[in-house]
């Protein structure tokens, strides 16, 4: 059967009703599925890419880097009090990668340590570099740092030992800073010198990584806490910027206002009692002499007012108390209560 060939009016009216097709196809909305119905224009596409997935928005990163600026500081006070020197402990960076990246940039061996987050599924890890942990050795066994060696190997049983007591005031410090957010016990776990051994998510699984840098006299090194995404799930919503913003304002207000009453507990206020006053002319007061009286309309049994660095804050009576003058508060003045003083005249 031989082939049925077109001429070229049949070619033309295929290619026009092609080209009819294609210009009804590109007018028509392209139809995007989401949970959320919105409108095809305000649609904002962009790419992106599996193999380094972005789960927690720049608001709730930026809340997370704050929050360990907190632990930081606290933790830098305890190794403070602990070593007898000055350890300064800063955030250096937040971010977002895959289990397999941070692991990928460890050093072998190092300090690297599970923390369970009770009441929270799964569990989190802080590394410490062999750059933070043998100076800190060093100091506990009564060293100087000066010329420390950094051994490539393991920590022995007794090095482990001494790095746990780091290791609790670090837990503590990070429940103090998770308050805010959540009550959370961090529990210290496994310990293991090869961070390629441990693995407490799959290799492609978003972790956040905080960080930071800890300054100890003359010597300096890294520590990075990894929190996996899916640990952190249920409290996502809890750290938006402005929820932990409110909570964190509001706990520090109020440590605040216990720390400056307490210091001012103890400061020392002038106190006077006025009994009454007057007004005199300058002539009046050049005149006086020896045996003039100055008289006020106030009665002499009204009491005396009590002011406090030159405020009226009570009525008291004037008496004696063991030989010595005294006074006896009777009330307060109300805030809005009209003080009579007595009037003005000399005799």
């Amino acid at each position: 059967m031989g082939a049925e060939l077109l001429n070229q009016d049949e070619v033309d009216e295929l290619m026009s009703a092609a080209e009819q097709n294609g210009s009804q196809g590109d007018g028509r909305p392209r139809q995007i599925f989401s949970r959320v119905r919105r409108s095809n224009d305000q649609i904002d596409i962009q790419p992106y890419d599996f193999k380094r997935p972005e789960r927690i928005s720049k608001d709730q990163m930026r809340a997370l880097e704050m929050l360990h600026e907190t632990f930081a500081r606290n933790f830098g006070a305890s190794l403070s009090g602990f070593l007898r020197t000055i350890v300064e402990v800063k955030v250096v960076e937040a971010a977002q990668m895959t289990y397999s990246e941070f692991i990928s940039g460890l050093p072998n061996p190092t300090s690297f340590n599970l923390l369970r987050c009770q009441p929270l599924e799964g569990q989190i890890c802080l590394e410490i570099s062999p750059f933070v942990n043998y100076p800190i050795i060093d100091r506990l066994l009564g060293g100087s740092n000066k010329e420390l060696f950094i051994p490539q190997r393991p920590m022995t049983i007794i090095e482990t030992r001494l790095i746990q007591k780091i290791l609790q005031r670090a837990t503590i410090g990070l429940h103090e800073a998770w308050a805010g957010i959540r009550h959370i016990d961090f529990v210290l776990g496994d310990m293991e010198s090869n961070p390629q051994l441990v693995q407490i998510v799959p290799p492609n699984e978003v972790v956040v990584v905080i960080g930071f840098e800890v300054k100890m006299t003359n010597r300096a090194g890294p520590m990075s806490l990894c929190i996996p995404y899916n640990v952190i799930e249920p409290l996502v919503e809890d750290l938006s910027a402005q929820s932990w913003f409110v909570t964190g304002s509001s706990k520090s207000g109020t440590d605040t206002t216990e720390r400056i009453a307490g210091g001012l507990s103890g400061a020392m206020v002038e106190l006077e009692a006025t009994l009454a006053t007057t007004s005199i002319t300058l002539s009046e007061l050049k005149a006086l002499e020896v045996g003039d009286l100055i008289v006020t309309h106030r009665p002499a049994s009204s009491p005396a007012v009590l002011g406090v660095e030159g405020r009226p804050k009570f009525f008291a009576q004037i008496g004696q108390y063991r030989g010595g003058r005294a006074l006896r508060i009777e009330r307060a003045v109300h805030p809005h209560e009209r003080i009579d003083l007595g009037g003005t005249g000399i005799h």
